[in-house]
């Protein structure tokens, strides 16, 4: 059953943080831990943006991070990780090296560029400001729909959004998922309301429609934004979490399952045109008793978690002047 926030901050020890700006149609959130946690990444999509990535694999030296962002705006939102690093560094926070301290700060960012927004910001892009804001207003609930790193997603026929999700195990591990939907295909099936998402929804969290029955014959047309919107204008960018005690090999093993709840939500998915990226970070409060087929459980409910949090994402996103796509509350809502 989901924690009693729904939330992915119902694993313990994390806060999210969102900052966005609705004339930009932009915005960035913070995945950020009371301690540095161990993480690590995988990418499936075609097209990623990425800042700090390369260390998250588990060869690498470094083992934990002091926060994860996603963000809006292309490679110019890969200044939020910029922002969320130096006001860290104020705060004392770091990787020692001597008395040096460098945060590690592994950022993501997804395209929506095109999204009717104002963009026109010159030499400067705003994306290390929202970064530092979004952080400081970390806390453990957060909004969803239309904020932080999820302002201006678009799917192929729907407005996206940020999206979260949580469920608590019987052995009493924590899981949550945090997305930002902006995929290049869609969330739903066929023409209907239906989301890919419904056979794991818990309780009324995206609508309760289920699935549709019969399924509509065009269910698995395969219907994109090369159909309408830009084609660079996607990715879904997601991160998972867990208080389980994982190895960052064992959290890298986390992010590659928890994309198996990316393709059960969109169709279609990774493409070569998406730059579909999941973070998975443990907080280290639970150990396992059994590693092995605790680390089954905790992958299923990781993925679970994300593709219902991508169905909550689209479901909770709010009209904006300007938008290429309506909303699902809009277009379907009762």
């Amino acid at each position: 059953m989901p924690g009693p926030r729904n939330l992915i901050t119902d694993v313990p020890g994390l806060k999210v943080g969102h900052a966005c700006n609705p004339e930009l149609k932009s915005g960035a959130t913070v995945l950020f831990p009371d301690e540095p946690a161990v993480t690590s990444v995988a990418i499936h999509g075609g097209a990623p943006g990425t800042r700090e990535i390369a260390l998250l694999e588990p060869e690498q030296t470094v083992t934990a991070v002091d926060a994860i962002v996603l963000a809006g705006g292309s490679a110019f939102g890969l200044d939020a990780g910029a922002g969320v690093q130096g006001r860290l560094a104020e705060l004392g926070y770091g990787f020692a090296v001597g008395p040096v301290r460098v945060p590690i700060v592994p950022t993501a960012i997804l395209f929506d560029l095109l999204n009717g927004g104002d963009k026109g910001w010159g030499s400067a892009a705003p994306y290390r400001d929202l970064g530092r804001a979004a952080l400081d207003n970390a806390g453990h609930d957060f909004a969803l729909g239309t904020i932080g790193a999820g302002t201006g997603a678009t799917t192929a026929n729907l407005k996206g959004g940020l999206g979260s999700a949580s469920i608590v195990l019987d052995n009493g591990i924590t899981v949550g998922a945090l997305v930002a939907v902006n995929a290049l295909g869609r969330a739903t099936i066929g023409e209907t309301g239906h989301f890919w998402a419904a056979p794991f929804e818990q309780g009324l969290e995206f609508g309760g429609l289920g699935l549709p029955s019969p399924l509509p014959a065009n269910a698995v047309d395969v219907k994109t934004k090369l159909d309408g919107l830009k084609a660079g204008a996607n990715t879904t960018i997601a991160a998972v979490a867990t208080d389980a005690v994982l190895t960052k090999s064992e959290a890298k093993r986390l992010a590659v399952m928890a994309h198996d709840g990316l393709a059960r939500a969109l169709w279609p998915a990774h493409t070569p045109l998406d730059g579909d990226l999941v973070f998975a970070m443990s907080t280290g409060r639970q150990p396992m008793e059994q590693a092995l087929e605790d680390m089954v459980q905790i992958g299923a409910a990781a993925a679970s978690c994300l593709a219902r949090a991508i169905a909550r994402g689209i479901y909770y996103a709010e009209a904006a002047d300007g938008d290429p796509v309506p909303t699902w509350r809009d277009t379907f809502g009762r």
